[in-house]
């Protein structure tokens, strides 16, 4: 029974088409959001509400602390647990997500690198001190092809390049992940034209703030979130903290957290966009669900039955 995924850029529907399917092949839903795995990031994840998932059992939300740090290491196991537990339920497993490396993880042959805390609080140090373009630099001398593959703002991933780097001596770029998957999927992506899916961005941000995007935020600050290194990052919440701290007005926090959501949005395209095994189905189609139907079965009329833990 292959697994059901559901990707592509944030604002899309994805949710939603997750549900529609889970109820008509007998599904579970399994998250790849990293930021919906976190308890109490709820207005600013547009995660669903429990009344609002239809009594359909969800996975891997809510599983961290705002002070814990995502693993794709270990959501990589536990993804894969559920995809196991949710087959022999007799169910099919739908992930649905736009964490590109998160959904690889879950689906594909990915060996992933170790890790290691001070190494990592190092190379963040000297990007603080030097720059991103100083450490993207370092990567490109160390890991070309990395180094073209990763946008030199994103100090995040040079940094985790370099850290793979130091610790194993192989270049990070080894380590990406293959396009093949560990057991038979189908891989659903949504896309919209640019224009209507930054108007839908628009309206998704100015819904987080006025359903109390600043409450909640306050509430994870009691909870600790300022010494999540992951969480406190994510977009919303890395705004509405500024505002709490009179560093930015709520007004150009709206137009920063719209602005950021639209970069990430346009990053996920990319990440996706480039793997031929997505079937692409247009997010306003009338005809969305029927179509992803048809996907599916496509690939269960010529998948193998799936035993292994995968």
């Amino acid at each position: 029974m292959p697994v059901v995924a559901v990707v592509g850029p944030t604002a899309t529907g994805k949710s939603d088409l997750a549900l529609d399917l889970a109820e008509r092949l007998g599904g579970e839903v399994v998250n790849a959001d990293a930021m919906q795995l976190y308890r109490g990031m709820d207005i600013g994840t547009a995660k669903l509400a429990p009344a609002e998932r239809r009594g359909i059992p969800h996975h891997q939300l809510d599983v961290l602390d705002v002070t814990e740090e995502a693993s794709v290491a270990a959501y990589q196991q536990d993804s894969r647990a559920d995809f196991a537990a949710i087959r022999d339920r007799g169910h099919r497993p739908v992930l649905v997500g736009g964490s590109g490396l998160y959904v690889r993880a879950a689906l594909d042959r990915l060996d992933i690198p170790p890790t290691d805390p001070e190494v990592r609080a190092r190379l963040e140090a000297e990007a603080e001190r030097d720059g991103a373009d100083a450490l993207h630099a370092r990567l490109r001398a160390v890991d070309a092809d990395a180094a073209a593959r990763i946008l030199p703002g994103n100090v995040r991933r040079v940094v985790r390049a370099l850290e793979v780097v130091e610790l194993t001596g192989r270049p990070f770029s080894a380590s990406m992940p293959q396009r093949e998957h560990l057991t038979p999927a189908v891989v659903l992506g949504l896309r919209l034209d640019r224009a209507v899916l930054d108007e839908r961005i628009e309206r998704r941000v100015d819904r987080m703030w006025e359903q109390g995007l600043r409450a909640e935020t306050e509430r994870l600050l009691a909870a600790g979130l300022r010494d999540g290194v992951t969480a406190s990052r994510a977009i919303g919440y890395s705004q509405a903290i500024a505002v709490l701290d009179g560093d930015l007005s709520e007004e150009q926090a709206r137009l920063d957290t719209a602005q950021a959501t639209r970069r990430y949005a346009r990053r996920q395209e990319s990440w996706f966009r480039p793997d031929p095994r997505i079937v692409w189905l247009e997010a306003d189609d009338p005809d969305l669900l029927d179509l992803a139907l048809a996907a599916v079965r496509a690939v269960d009329a010529c998948a193998p039955d799936v035993s292994e833990n995968g």
